[in-house]
């Protein structure tokens, strides 16, 4: 085959471009962007979940959806202008057209978009998990009981795990990848604390952190040290106190209801067992806000959220405008134009050919 390939290419044939029959499929009006784009990401899934998300993305979910409010832009975007052509009345003509009503439903169908559309480019991208906490409360052995296998060696030696250790696996249908890291504490060791640098460098790029604790502690369960290692954490990074060895304490597994804030839930379980481990896995799928909502999701990257997160900013702006008692319509009128083309970009209406050869691109050679 690889000679008759390269004789093929001898007599002018040439091989196929990253992306190209794909992209041949959007030049010629068969698929739009975000189709286009599914194309890789269902090539690229790392879960069954993720599979359906990019094959519904591939059918036009996602794209039916965005034309919809596209649309109901365009619809605005006429009072708008045609209001610009009576200067005398055009405040009274855009009352009368419910603008004010039109946009708000807008904006809320563009809300639940971008919901759905962030919880897609989870499904995608999945969700970095970093453990920290102090020595020997159970770190990697947690690590292995959501990896299902020895990755991680435990002793009872305080300090064994000196470097980071990854796995990716998947819960309910999200691929996470998980990170265990060296024990915090104050150390002489110059490896340990290479291994503790190395651990909160890990934290800053995480997605949800699982503060371990030994569930013996009295009182409320944390140590002066545990306390110290929650507000060293990046203030907007969701977290997990789990009490560990709640086996030891004599004490039930059970989850206690997130109140909001940065605690966002406390886990009692024993990664030893295995006990409660389940009321933690279900804790981090409603962290990732995918909790029963991945069903009916569909692959959404991070470049189509940005598109859906800008359009709601423009949208937002323009019913500030409409909100004052004689608004500028030249504004108003632009707002929605703006926000017209961010949507418009996601299904490849007025996108830069700069950005579709860095899409293209990045496929697979000739999908």
């Amino acid at each position: 085959m690889r000679l008759l390939l390269a004789r093929c290419v001898e007599l002018g044939a040439r091989l196929a471009e990253p992306g190209e029959f794909t992209k041949r499929a959007f030049l010629n009006g068969k698929l739009d962007l975000a189709q286009a784009e599914s194309v890789a990401d269902l090539i690229d899934a790392a879960s069954a979940t993720a599979a359906r998300a990019a094959a519904r993305s591939l059918a036009g979910e996602f794209s039916r959806e965005v034309r919809a409010i596209v649309d109901a832009v365009t619809d605005l975007r006429m009072v708008g202008e045609a209001t610009l052509d009576f200067p005398d009345e055009d405040i009274e003509f855009v009352r009368a057209s419910d603008a004010a009503g039109r946009l708000a439903r807008v904006r809320s169908d563009l809300d639940a978009l971008l919901g759905r559309a962030a919880t897609g480019a989870r499904l995608a991208s999945g969700l970095v998990v970093v453990l920290v906490g102090r020595p020997n409360v159970g770190k990697s052995s947690l690590m292995n009981r959501l990896a299902r296998e020895d990755v991680a060696i435990v002793t009872a030696i305080p300090g064994t795990t000196r470097d980071t250790v990854e796995r990716s696996i998947e819960i309910g249908g999200i691929p996470l990848t998980i990170v265990d890291t060296a024990g915090l504490r104050d150390t002489v060791d110059a490896v340990e604390r290479l291994g503790i640098e190395r651990a909160w460098s890990a934290v800053e790029r995480a997605d949800v952190a699982l503060v371990l604790v030994d569930a013996r502690e009295s009182g409320d369960g944390l140590h002066d040290e545990d306390r110290a290692i929650l507000a060293r954490l990046p203030p907007a990074l969701p977290r997990i106190v789990v009490h560990n060895k709640c086996d030891l304490a004599a004490r039930a597994p059970g989850a206690e209801p997130r109140a909001g804030g940065a605690e966002r839930a406390h886990v009692w379980l024993s990664a030893l067992s295995g006990a409660g481990v389940d009321l933690l896995e279900q804790e981090v799928l409603a962290i990732a806000g995918v909790e029963g909502a991945h069903e009916d999701a569909f692959i959404a990257r991070e470049r189509h959220v940005a598109a859906l997160k800008d359009a709601a900013a423009h949208l937002r702006d323009a019913a500030a405008h409409l909100a004052g008692g004689r608004p500028p319509l030249e504004l108003y009128a632009e707002e929605l134009r703006q926000a017209q083309d961010a949507l418009s970009s996601i299904t490849g209406e007025f996108t830069a050919d700069d950005l579709l050869g860095v899409i293209f691109s990045r496929f697979c050679i000739g999908k």
